[in-house]
């Protein structure tokens, strides 16, 4: 009988065989799970837009007025104190003014003599001058028409033969001199000054007046007083400080007048317009907000330190006293704003050149889908087509796989 011979297998040839389908068990478990990913998704949703633009601004009055010595001296007295409120002509600081009270009456003197000289020119001369001229003029009047008379006189005694022909021409000489007397006081009473004298006079008067009225300015500004109501808010002096020429006493303005000057980079100044709103905070008052609109856009680029910037002004709408001059503040401008937009986070859109797209999640599978954006903000981006609000669309995926067309996801919170 034949006999039959049982082979054992080789130990080895076994290991392989146990390695072999495991590998075949983790290959087939790779197949089924590798194309499933997680991912974070959102539906599309109508909300409002609203897109800004942020930067640093300073406060400041939009009509300061800012108080400045006139002329080197000492702080008499200061009548207001930092933060009091005044009304239009209150006396706020008063300078040392001996000075100006001596350049004063010098001026107005020298004025009075400048009018009195054009009076006198006016009238012909001074009082003295105008009596002795008169008086002059009575006594050439008198030897005229004594010389008339005795002209007359001798001519009837020529007639007569009782008076010579020498006599006669010597009396009409005397009657000429007389004449010339005459018209000569008449021309100095008349013409005594030229359009010169008066040009001269009248310079003179006008320089006087000047003079006045720069003293006048100069005595004012030692007894300084408020132009306008307002509140003062700064007053960088104290009493008995000497002073310089032109150096800052005091600041007064209406401080609910105020007005923000931003900077804006250059690439950001296209977006800014006349009237758009901006909101107004203030690091020293984290819970106050202002509101304020755009007065005044940029109209040229100018360089603020290392940036290339467009200046902004901002007129403040509700401030009431409580937002100070000089102070940093933060201004958010509303460049566009869209309500009840479809929109979708900005995470969700992609870029590919000139053409953006999101994925879609249909299915459990990424649909990538052309779309066309509209305004933009910081957070979200609106939808004008290639969405409705019936789609999914992929955020992420929760571990650093890349989003592509067709892939099998699984949304999870």
């Amino acid at each position: 009988m034949p006999t039959t011979e049982t082979r054992r297998l080789n130990p080895y040839a076994m290991a392989g065989i146990i390695l072999a389908v495991v590998a075949l068990a983790i290959l087939a478990i790779r197949m089924f799970t590798r194309d499933v990913v997680e991912i974070k998704a959102t539906p599309v949703t109508h909300q409002n837009l609203l897109s800004s633009l942020s930067t640093n601004g300073r406060v400041e009055p939009v009509e300061p007025f800012q108080a400045h010595a006139q002329a080197p001296g000492v702080v008499a007295k200061i009548d207001v104190q930092v933060g009091q409120k005044v009304k239009k002509g209150d006396l706020l600081l008063k300078m040392e003014d001996a000075d100006a009270v001596s350049r004063l009456a010098t001026a107005n003197a020298s004025l009075s003599s400048a009018q009195a000289t054009l009076h006198d020119i006016q009238q012909g001369g001074t009082q003295e001058e105008r009596l002795s001229m008169a008086a002059d003029l009575s006594r050439a009047q008198q030897q005229k028409d004594q010389a008339e008379k005795s002209l007359a006189a001798l001519r009837q005694l020529q007639q007569k033969g009782a008076a010579s022909a020498s006599e006669v021409a010597a009396a009409e000489q005397r009657l000429q001199t007389a004449n010339a007397s005459l018209q000569s006081v008449q021309q100095r009473q008349t013409q005594r000054y030229s359009a010169t004298d008066r040009s001269k006079v009248t310079a003179q008067l006008n320089d006087a007046r000047a003079s006045v009225a720069a003293a006048q300015n100069t005595y004012g500004n030692a007894n300084i007083r408020s132009p306008l109501a307002g509140t003062v808010y700064s007053i960088p002096v104290t009493t008995y400080d000497f002073v310089n020429t032109g150096e800052s006493l005091m600041d007064v303005a209406d401080l609910n007048r105020i007005q923000v000057r931003a900077y804006f980079d250059e690439p950001e100044i296209g977006k800014l317009a006349v009237g758009q709103a901006v909101k107004i905070t203030w690091d020293a008052k984290p819970d106050a907000t202002w509101h304020g609109h755009i007065s005044r856009a940029p109209s040229t680029i100018i360089v603020y330190g290392t940036r290339n910037v467009g200046e902004c002004i901002i007129t403040v709408d509700d401030a009431q006293g409580d937002l100070l001059p000089n102070t940093n503040v933060v201004v958010t401008v509303t460049v566009s704003q869209r309500f009840n937009v479809q929109s979708i986070p900005r995470e969700a859109l992609h870029t590919e050149g000139t053409n953006d797209y999101v994925y879609r999640v249909v299915q459990g599978k990424l649909v990538r889908t052309p779309v066309q954006v509209g305004v933009q903000n910081l957070n979200r981006v609106e939808i004008i087509s290639g969405l409705t609000e019936k789609d999914t669309v992929a955020l992420n995926a929760t571990s650093n796989r890349d989003l592509s067309n067709g892939l099998a996801v699984k949304i999870v919170e």
